[in-house]
Order: C-alpha cells, then sequence, then structure tokens
C-alpha cells in the first residue's frame, strides 16, 4: 500500500516543525538541562532519528523487562527492576527531547524526524490495567488531532510528555525505594496517616495508591482533552474554516475504544488471562492511527478516518455477541479466541510495519537522505542538497 502519493511528496519541503510549551517544569528545569548539558554528550556526526530511536530503546527494554519478570501484571519484580524502568524512562524523555536541538545544531530539521519523534503498580490482568491503557493511548491521539489541526504541537501546563512520564520516573524510583510494586496497593490516606472522619465515604478512604494515581491520570486527561479542542476550534475559526467539523476526527478513536472494552467486556478469557498481548494489539492500532495522521499532516492531505486493523476486532465482538442473539459463534470463549487474539496481533505487526517502512524509504528517497546517518553534512556556505530539489519541483509545476 502506497501511503504518500507522488503529487503529495513536493509538500514535504513546506514542512516546518512548530511547537508551544506552556509546562513551566519543562522551561525552567529540563530546557536549560537539555540545551547546557545533555545535548553535549551527543556527537555532531549523529543523526537525530538515531538519538530518537536509541531513546525508544530505553523503553523497549524496559518492556521486556517488565515480560520477563512479571508477564502476569501482578507481581513484583526485584527492586533493582523498578530503577531501571525509572532510570530507562527518563532518559527516553530526555533522547526525545534533544533529538530536536540536535536537528537544529546539525541542520538536518525535517518531516521525517516528525514521523520519528510520535510511540508498575501491579494493576494484574484487570479493568484498571486497561484504563491505564486508554489514558496513555488517548492522550497521544488527542495531542496529535491537536497538532494536525493547528499546524503545532502544544503542550499544556501539564501534559503526559512532560509532567506524565516525570510522574512516572518518580513512582518508579520510589517503588524501587520501597522494594516492590505492592506497596502502591496500601489504600492511601490511611498510609498517610489521615484520619478518617464522617465527611470521607469509607470507599473512598480505603482507596489504594494506584487508583488515586487513575483518578489523577483521568483528570489530567480531561483537563487536556478539553484544551486541545478549543485549540482546535480556535484555529480553525480563525482560519475561517467550520471550527466543529475537526471534531469528527475523534470518531475513530471513539469507535477503537468502543470496541476494545466490549470485546473485553464479551470475552474474560482474554482480559484475565491473555490481556498482554491484546494490550500490544491495542497500543499497535492507536500507534497506526496516530502515524496515518502524522503522514496527512505532512503532506497536507485529509484527515485520517479510516484503521483497517479496526475490521478484525469489529469481526471478533461481533462474532461474541452472536450467541446473546441465538446465533451460533465461530471462535467460542477458548483456544481459538486466543487464537484470534495473537492473530490480530501478528496482522497489526504487518501493517504497521509496512506503514513505517513504506513511508520512511519514501521520505528518505525523495529528500535524498539516509534514515540514522546524516548522507549531507551541513557546511557552512555550502548549500543544503534540498534546496536543489524544492527548486527541481518549483521548475517541474
Amino acid at each position: 500500500m502506497v501511503y504518500i502519493r507522488q503529487r503529495q511528496l513536493s509538500k514535504l519541503h513546506e514542512y516546518k516543525y512548530a511547537s508551544v510549551d506552556h509546562s513551566l517544569v519543562s522551561k525552567y528545569i529540563l530546557k536549560p538541562f537539555y540545551t547546557n548539558v545533555a545535548i553535549k554528550f551527543f556527537p555532531m556526526s549523529m543523526a537525530p532519528n538515531a538519538i530518537t530511536l536509541s531513546g525508544f530503546s530505553f523503553v523497549i527494554i524496559n518492556f521486556l523487562t517488565l515480560l520477563y519478570y512479571n508477564p502476569t501484571l501482578d507481581q513484583d519484580c526485584p527492586p533493582w527492576v523498578y530503577l531501571s524502568w525509572a532510570i530507562g524512562l527518563f532518559l527516553y524523555q530526555t533522547f526525545d527531547a534533544v533529538d530536536g536541538t540536535q536537528a537544529r545544531r546539525t541542520k538536518q530539521s525535517g518531516p521525517l524526524g516528525e514521523l520519528f519523534d510520535h510511540g508498575a503498580m501491579n494493576l494484574g490482568q484487570s479493568w484498571q490495567t486497561v484504563l491505564v491503557l486508554f489514558g496513555t493511548v488517548f492522550t497521544f491521539y488527542i495531542q496529535t488531532w491537536d497538532e494536525y489541526h493547528t499546524h503545532q504541537l502544544t503542550l499544556g501546563v501539564v501534559s503526559g510528555p512532560v509532567e506524565g512520564v516525570l510522574t512516572l520516573v518518580v513512582v518508579y524510583t520510589f517503588t524501587w525505594l520501597k522494594g516492590g510494586a505492592s506497596y502502591w496497593q496500601q489504600p492511601m490516606l490511611p498510609t498517610l496517616g489521615v484520619p478518617k472522619n464522617a465527611l470521607i465515604p469509607q470507599g473512598l478512604y480505603q482507596q489504594s495508591w494506584g487508583e488515586w494515581y487513575i483518578l489523577y491520570g483521568g483528570l489530567v486527561l480531561l483537563f487536556n482533552t478539553w484544551t486541545s479542542a478549543m485549540n482546535v476550534i480556535k484555529a480553525r475559526r480563525d482560519r475561517g474554516e467550520d471550527p466543529y467539523q475537526a471534531l469528527l476526527g475523534l470518531a475513530p478513536v471513539t469507535i477503537t475504544w468502543i470496541l476494545i472494552p466490549s470485546y473485553l467486556a464479551l470475552n474474560p478469557i482474554i482480559l484475565n488471562h491473555h490481556l498482554v498481548p491484546f494490550i500490544i494489539f491495542a497500543g499497535i492500532v492507536n500507534a497506526y492511527s496516530v502515524g496515518q495522521m502524522i503522514v496527512r499532516h505532512l503532506v497536507k492531505d485529509k484527515f485520517p478516518f479510516k484503521n483497517v486493523l479496526l475490521i478484525p476486532l469489529a469481526i471478533a465482538v461481533a462474532d461474541s455477541l452472536a450467541p446473546k442473539i441465538g446465533l451460533t459463534t465461530t471462535l467460542g470463549d477458548n483456544v481459538y479466541q486466543v487464537a484470534f487474539v495473537f492473530l490480530m496481533l501478528g496482522l497489526a505487526i504487518g501493517v504497521y510495519g509496512s506503514f513505517v517502512h513504506d513511508v520512511i524509504t519514501t521520505i528518505c528517497d525523495y529528500l535524498d537522505i539516509w534514515c540514522l546517518t546524516i548522507k549531507h553534512p551541513y557546511v557552512e556556505g555550502k548549500q543544503d542538497p534540498n534546496v536543489h530539489a524544492l527548486k527541481h519541483d518549483r521548475k517541474q509545476q
């Protein structure tokens, strides 16, 4: 499948990265650290995308460590594992932030960097884990949807890439100090020494640290979603466009998150015993939607509403609903259902892998660049080869 058409390639030269960061933590702490300290550890010969990919590798290592020590998501890992997660996540955040600085100082900024820049509490295989997944991927989707319509990445006073990641770093570090994730299953208020009184309902008083964390994440998610919606409506109104039509872009993620909990509710065997492969599948479904949005943003094309990976999930939900209306199910509720989850995961990996490969090779070939190394090092006074390509495109037009 071709994701970038020949007629759209010239739009790649028009791309300019723009961002607004309202975070005080970022302004006064992180950015000075990135520009005065962290960037000095990276040689000028290192490509910005190589920094991005290196940072992402820390997340992959963290995830593989999780699968090795806690495949069921309900056990304590050795304390050092939580420390490694804190370090890995902080390094991921640092590398992800520094790649932009590297791109500017090596004069390698471009649309491929935009594509690269955008993919612990013993919650067990349960609805709590699903809620955490929802909050994570929905935030990513909303932020990209915001950027598609406003033409700039906007990070609020509190955002996932800054405060959200730092919160997890603190949580993992504290978990290491406490010796394991079981600590977070304790009721938070009694642990803090807050006395019980008639004003605090019993259920609220006995909520665990993990449940309070989910509540905190939910409030931040609501705030950021509302802020993004207002940003999009204002940007489109300022351009003289229908301010509310853009809200239709939330339909794909809404449909996705109707199908996901529906499927899990209809198939407890997946929710309670095989949630990890399904979570990976759900994450790839969201990554594919977000990736398509980024590509359409780069080439200034129409918003992508379709996601082929939702088809097998919709079929699975329909098949699971069949017995409810007197029809026969094909997959049942045992081994075939589990096999279908792995089939969906395999399909998702194949489709998303094809998407990534096609987009990267298309952009690299057209712009005459390499993905993970610098093909044309910047030399003072020498014209950027991409400028020649841009002039050639204009002559062709």
